[in-house]
């Protein structure tokens, strides 16, 4: 098939836009915990901008796109992107695609961090982050989005990665948070947000880069991209609307925070679904994420763990959400290589949709639990309470936020 240049130029600046994303998940979580601590939760995102790039380049996406071995991981005819800079994928460069969905593979890992903020080593991250992203992310892009990946062949849906990217990374966030344990003091002494005007500006980037995230991942610049970019927008502004209000209600007043929250959980419920339901249904996804993942964060201290930053909450949640709703508005009118959902008569998608959940959220969990035991006992996850109190910028990098 011929490059066509359109398509070429659409995903290159899609791939630049979901890049900002990371340091926009950055600003989002950095200014959630407390200011001893920014600079190292800054370091969690372009530490993995930094190491996952790498790794993707020497063998991930290999392992993910690369000749499938019995629907469960890519062969090794593509490590080092070995072949791929001279030939076209579809109607675009495959370099240009490799390079689109690393930035995918960068931020999924990131993202799982703000379970653990506060309280992990450096080094036990970016130990954990490098296994995971290679025996985790790597195996289920593959089962979901090559194609002859098992779920794929399934014709389980996720346009852009709601379980691939969100699922896998919120259920791993449970895991780490369950396995650290408990910020110290927590939740007796107030782990109070020291910075809510940086959350925002990160939630802005995030919103933005979005659109290269879902819309880029239809792969040209027609009709299809531009599905994916307002049902993207839509479901943002209804996640934001239905948080503010449910909050509102319950707790008597609307927070910023409380809107960031609720515009990145229709983000996330929107992903999976975004080139696949009209722009109706990604209202309804949107409000729906919004007020499931506001309960799932408020439940959080009735079921006493301590995922920092929410990322299960959004992120694990949203991500289930937004899959199942996918099999409920799918249409395929909308899109040939999609498949009808519930809604346009075909209830039969919610068996490839539910076995995506239960198998990623399951080999995530189990795999994430054995790393994590791994790299305890090799180095150890947690810093001292000692360095715990002092702030993770000063004992794990030497520096400060704000020399003030």
């Amino acid at each position: 098939m011929k490059i066509d240049t359109g398509d070429t130029a659409w995903l290159l600046a899609s791939t630049a836009l979901v890049l900002f994303m990371t340091p926009g998940l950055a600003l989002f979580y950095g200014g959630m915990v407390r200011r001893k601590n920014v600079l190292a939760t800054l370091m969690h995102s372009f530490a993995a901008l930094a190491v996952i790039s790498v790794q993707w380049v020497a063998i991930g996406y290999s392992l993910a796109f690369g000749t499938s071995h019995g629907g469960l991981i890519g062969g090794f005819d593509f490590v080092g992107l070995h072949g791929i800079a001279t030939v076209e994928r579809g109607t675009v460069p495959h370099i240009a695609f490799a390079a689109f969905q690393m930035m995918f593979a960068v931020i999924t890992p990131a993202l799982i961090a703000g379970a653990f903020a506060e309280r992990m080593r450096f080094s036990a991250y970016l130990v954990f982050i490098l296994l995971w992203s290679t025996l985790v992310y790597d195996p289920v892009a593959h089962w979901v989005w090559a194609e002859k990946g098992w779920l794929f062949e399934m014709g389980a849906l996720d346009f852009a990665g709601g379980t691939v990217v969100h699922l896998a990374a919120g259920i791993s966030a449970l895991i780490c948070a369950l396995v650290l344990g408990k910020r110290t003091g927590y939740p007796h002494e107030r782990h109070v947000p020291h910075n809510l005007t940086m959350t925002l500006t990160g939630t802005g980037i995030l919103w933005f880069g979005w659109f290269g995230f879902n819309a880029g991942s239809a792969l040209t610049s027609g009709g299809l991209a531009a599905l994916a970019l307002l049902d993207t927008h839509l479901a943002a502004a209804a996640g934001g609307a239905a948080w503010l209000l449910v909050e509102w209600a319950q707790r008597g007043k609307p927070t910023a925070l409380g809107v960031a929250s609720g515009i990145v959980a229709g983000l996330v419920g929107i992903t999976p679904a975004a080139g696949f339901v009209a722009p109706w249904a990604a209202v309804v996804i949107g409000l729906l994420a919004g007020v499931v993942c506001y309960a799932a964060v408020v439940s959080k201290e009735r079921l006493r763990y301590d995922d920092s930053l929410d990322a299960f909450g959004v992120h694990g949640v949203g991500g289930l959400l937004g899959a199942v709703l996918t099999g409920v508005f799918a249409e395929k009118a909308l899109n040939e290589a999609g498949r009808d959902g519930v809604i346009a008569g075909n209830p039969g998608q919610l068996v490839p949709q539910l076995a995506g959940i239960v198998a990623v959220g399951l080999y995530a969990a189990i795999v994430t639990f054995v790393l994590l035991k791994l790299v305890d006992k090799l180095i150890g996850l947690r810093v001292p309470e000692s360095d715990e109190r002092e702030g993770l910028d000063a004992t794990e990098h030497g520096e400060t936020g704000y020399a003030l």
